[in-house]
This record gives C-alpha cells, sequence and structure tokens, in this order.
C-alpha cells in the first residue's frame, strides 16, 4: 500500500511540474509563432523535404519555448508587480528561479542545436531570433525605453524567416515581406494590450508607448503599423503567387484590421481596443494558413 501511495505521489508531483512548466511557454503564443514557421516554409513553390520539414516543426517549437522561459524567469521581477501577472508559476514562487533558468537553458540549447543540425542557416536565423527576444529585447531594452517593442518584433519575425530559409536556402524579398508583416503586426499586438493594461505596467515601472508619448500617439501607431503589416502582407501574398480568391479574401481580412485600428483612433474605447486585439490574432493565423499552397 505504502508503494502505492509512494507512486501515486509522484505521479501527482509530476503532473503538477508539467503543469507549471506548460504554463511557462505561453502556449498560445508559442503556437502562433511556430505556425508563422510552417507557413513560411510552405510558403515557398518547392517541393516539402518531409525529413527537413518534420524536423523544424520539434526545434523551432523547443527554440521558441526556450526563449519564452528565459523571458519569464529574467521577468519575475516585473511580473509580481502586475495584476496580469502575479500569478505566473515565476511570480507567485511556484517554481524557483533556478529552476526555472535550468529549464530554458536546456530547452533553448536543444533548440538551437537541433536547429543548426537540421541547416546551420536556419539553425543561424533560430538563435538570433532566439537572442534578440531574451538579450535585446528582455534584458537589455525593455526595461530602457518603450521602443522595445521594435526589438521584440523583429525577434517575434525569426520563425516565419527561419522557415522561409529553410525551404529555399536563403535570405530574399518574400521572406522579408513575410518577415515586416509580422514586426509591423507585432505593435498592433502589444500596444493594444499597453493602454488596456496601463496602470500595470506603470506599476511594474516598464516603459510603453502611452506612458512615453500619450494614449493618441499610441492610436496612431496602432493604425500605422496595422496598415504597414496588412500592405506587407498582401504584397508578400501576391509574390508568393496565391489564387485570387485566396488573395481577395486576405484584402478582405487586411481591411478588416485597418478598419478596427482606425475605430481605436477615432472612437477609442476599451471594447475596440479588445475587439482589436483579438482580432490581430485571429488575422494572423487565418493568413498563415492562406498563404500556404493547397498542394504538399
Amino acid at each position: 500500500m505504502s508503494l502505492l501511495t509512494g507512486q501515486s505521489s509522484l505521479s501527482s508531483t509530476l503532473k503538477i511540474k508539467i503543469r507549471l512548466y506548460w504554463a511557462l511557454i505561453k502556449s498560445l503564443q508559442t503556437g502562433l509563432l511556430l505556425m508563422t514557421g510552417i507557413a513560411g516554409y510552405l510558403s515557398a513553390h518547392a517541393a516539402v523535404r518531409w525529413g527537413e520539414f518534420l524536423q523544424m516543426i520539434p526545434s523551432l517549437f523547443l527554440a521558441i519555448s526556450g526563449s519564452t522561459i528565459l523571458n519569464m524567469w529574467w521577468d519575475r521581477d516585473v511580473d509580481a508587480k502586475m495584476k496580469r501577472t502575479h500569478k505566473r508559476p515565476t511570480s507567485a514562487g511556484q517554481v524557483t528561479a533556478n529552476e526555472v533558468l535550468r529549464l530554458g537553458i536546456i530547452v533553448s540549447t536543444i533548440g538551437v542545436g537541433w536547429a543548426l543540425l537540421v541547416n546551420l542557416f536556419y539553425g543561424v536565423v533560430v538563435f538570433a531570433g532566439l537572442f534578440l527576444d531574451v538579450v535585446v529585447y528582455s534584458m537589455w531594452l525593455k526595461r530602457r525605453t518603450c521602443w522595445s517593442i521594435v526589438w521584440g518584433g523583429i525577434s517575434g519575425a525569426m520563425p516565419i524567416l527561419s522557415g522561409r530559409v529553410l525551404a529555399v536556402g536563403r535570405i530574399e524579398p518574400i521572406g522579408i515581406l513575410l518577415a515586416a508583416a509580422i514586426l509591423f503586426w507585432i505593435p498592433t499586438h502589444t500596444l493594444t494590450f499597453s493602454l488596456k493594461f496601463f496602470e500595470d505596467y506603470k506599476a511594474a515601472g516598464v516603459p510603453t508607448f502611452p506612458s512615453t508619448y500619450g494614449i493618441s500617439f499610441t492610436r496612431l501607431a496602432i493604425a500605422t503599423s496595422s496598415m504597414t503589416a496588412g500592405l506587407a502582407m498582401i504584397t508578400a501574398s501576391v509574390w508568393i503567387g496565391v489564387a485570387e480568391g485566396i488573395l481577395a479574401l486576405i484584402i478582405v481580412l487586411s481591411a478588416g484590421l485597418l478598419f478596427l485600428a482606425a475605430t481605436v483612433v477615432f472612437n477609442p474605447s476599451d471594447k475596440t481596443n479588445l475587439r482589436l486585439y483579438k482580432y490581430a490574432s485571429i488575422y494572423m493565423l487565418c493568413t498563415m494558413l492562406l498563404i500556404i499552397p493547397y498542394r504538399l
């Protein structure tokens, strides 16, 4: 009976640890970024190299997850000061700082190492994304300037660029346009968040566009970035050669993004901010699916 009790206790502890570790990777965010990498690869007209592609998915997932875990480790003190994040495992003390750091290093190393083994150029782009996100964005700039979101945007664009690079073997205009679409989409996503949680960021001492330049300027920045993201996605889709019907749908989705961004500027409210925040994620997921050719 004692042996069964011990096994049950061990199993329960393991389940709790897995649940806490899973929370550290921000699964929805990681899943969306992984989807951009998959779309970047499959958007190429070259035949899918399945052995390579099936290794890209876990290697990119681990690299993105490791980057997120390291960010959670670094920002644990900031998260503890914000109502939105104070219950995260790191800020709530459910996992130790050393534990999270070790996990982040291990997961990142496996992910980047695997990516380098799949393809050197692909691995370098994956590593660049992790370095920009953890070192440049989080450790260096996030607590110093609101313009850190630009570097966060660049790091967020690395998954789709890495997928495209793996497929075509080089950095080319379509890959750059797809990366630009993500780069300018990210401010739409994050700036609406900074408006909603203005007091949270202020309490944590993290500079944001609203606290630095004011709410009106932030709304204008959201509209500008949304328009640029939509134009970049449309242009990339034309260059990829998507079917006319698919292109029309992408244009309609992009127009929806711009309309909501304009609403945030000319008819601002918490409700419109939330609508744009939610739509931005749906927009990116849908356009990623649409640029994938129907034939594999």
